[in-house]
Order: C-alpha cells, then structure tokens, then sequence
C-alpha cells in the first residue's frame, strides 16, 4: 500500500487570488500523484489546509482536493478552524468537538488527532483528547498502527518554530501512547521540512510543506535582536511517500519541479538492471 502525505497548504495566504502562490504549488504536486507512477492509495492531508481559516480558503481547499482519484484524509494544524473545516468537509468524522478519527487500509491502522489549540502557533492535545487517543489504542493492540497528526512532539533544532519538550501536551502525548508497540510511526506536518526524528520508541516523520519550506537555520535565535536571518524560502513544493509493506513502513520524500533526466530504463541499462535482479534470493 502507498500513502502520500501533503501538510501545510496555507491556501489563502493572498487571500483575493485564486491563482494563489500556494494555490499553484498545490496544484503542481496534486498532478504528480495523480498522474505520475506513484499513484497512492489514500492521501493524508496534516493540517495547515487554510492560512486563516476562512470560508473561502476552505472551498478551494475542498475544490482542489476534489480532484483526486483517491481517498483524502484530512487533519487539522493551527492555521486552521473547526466549524468553517466542518462546513466544507461535512463528511471528516469528528469525535468529542474535535477531528480525530482512525480508519483502515489493508492491514494497517491510521488514527488521525487534532493538535490545534485556537490563538496557539504550537501544538495542543488536551486531557479529553489524550483519553479518546489511549482507548483507540488500547482497543487494539496488535494491528500496526500509525499516528497522523500536525505538530511534532519534539524540538527538531529550528528554533522559532521549536516545539518544547516540556510542554503539557507533549507529556500527556507520550503518556497516551507509552506502552504501545504496534505504533509504526508518527506522521506529522508543520516545520515545512522533511525531518525524520526517534522518539519515545518510534519514529516520527515530519513531510515538506507544499507551501514555501521553513529556512534550515540551527542557530539560536534571540527574539529581541532580529538578525536578518533568512526564515521562508521558496524551495520547490514537496510531499511525502509512505510504503507499508504488510511488515515495514518505508518513508520517501520528493520534491515537484523541472529536472534534467540522465538515464531511462533502455536497452542500454538492461543489463545493469537484469545484474541486480540477479543478486536477488531465489
């Protein structure tokens, strides 16, 4: 099975155009999944949808989104609001006021959390969320199980956008799913990087934004003294590939934009590829 991941749309950041930047970005890396040789299975859109949240973000959000000749499963992140979300994804299962929900695909398990906290950059997952988490959990502990959510749990080093260890929601995160073995892994949006991270006994995956990335910049920063560091750079937009074999989860990430092709599958390789495929067990 193959799982794309798309995070951080950010579509009405220049809210009175709908040939938006991020709009055409979107676009771009929609095509490729549609129409390249990796066509998914399901798609998991991390939150970030909107970049304030608006109505008339969300129809565009919704009309893009239309496109794909697969499922879309969609998350929420703290540019994003629940009741203008509901209104144009009626059909998004929410649990308690918030869009946490899991389903399943061949042999693997995918719960879905909402991390926004309304007037938060940073994550949130309240007490009534960890709960609703532990007992997805604990109803079945033998599937494999992978966590889709928008924050990461942990500092990854880009200072301004740092998820603290100590935060209250991290802990009562970590606490939700101690224990648990047959999570496969965490996959998460937000830092507008690809970063893969351990924590806490499995793997968190961060998937590049499609929207412009966030600058890699490890250095310390003081908020009171700017130094014209760099911090949103057009690099092209990406997405992620999750494989799960029915034993591994294997995370590849790419990039959308024109390259130079140095070598086709030919004649000419054919014996390269027929070698390899020779090493191969019988």
């Amino acid at each position: 099975m193959l799982i794309a991941q798309i995070t951080d749309l950010h579509l009405g950041f220049d809210p009175s155009n709908p040939a938006e930047f991020n709009r055409q970005r979107l676009d771009a890396v929609l095509k490729v999944l549609i129409e390249g040789p990796n066509r998914p299975d399901l798609l998991l859109a991390t939150g970030d949808l909107t970049d304030g949240g608006d109505d008339e973000s969300y129809r565009r959000c919704a009309e893009a989104l239309a496109a794909c000749p697969f499922p879309v499963y969609p998350c929420l992140g703290n540019h994003d609001a629940r009741a203008a979300f509901a209104r144009h994804f009626p059909k998004v299962p929410a649990s308690e006021g918030f869009v946490q929900y899991s389903l399943r695909h061949e042999g693997l398990r995918l719960i879905v959390l909402d991390t926004l906290e309304p007037g938060r950059h940073g994550g949130g997952f309240c007490a009534r969320r960890a709960a609703w988490l532990a007992a997805r959990l604990a109803e079945d502990r033998d599937t494999p199980t992978v966590i889709v959510m928008h924050h990461p749990p942990l500092d990854v080093g880009i200072e301004w956008m740092a998820t603290h260890a100590d935060e209250p929601w991290v802990a009562r995160f970590a606490a939700a799913i101690a224990g648990h073995r047959q999570i496969e892994a965490i996959l998460c949006g937000h830092l507008h990087r690809a970063i893969v991270a351990p924590w806490r006994g499995t793997t968190v995956t961060i998937c590049p934004s499609t929207a412009p990335q966030v600058a890699l910049d490890l250095n310390p920063i003081d908020p009171e003294r700017p130094d014209n560091r760099e911090m949103i750079v057009a690099e092209p937009p990406g997405y992620a590939l999750h494989r799960w074999t029915g034993r591994d989860l294997v995370t590849l990430f790419d990039t959308v934009e024109d390259h130079v092709v140095l070598a086709r599958f030919d004649a000419k390789l054919q014996p390269l590829v027929r070698g390899m495929r020779a090493e191969w067990p019988v």
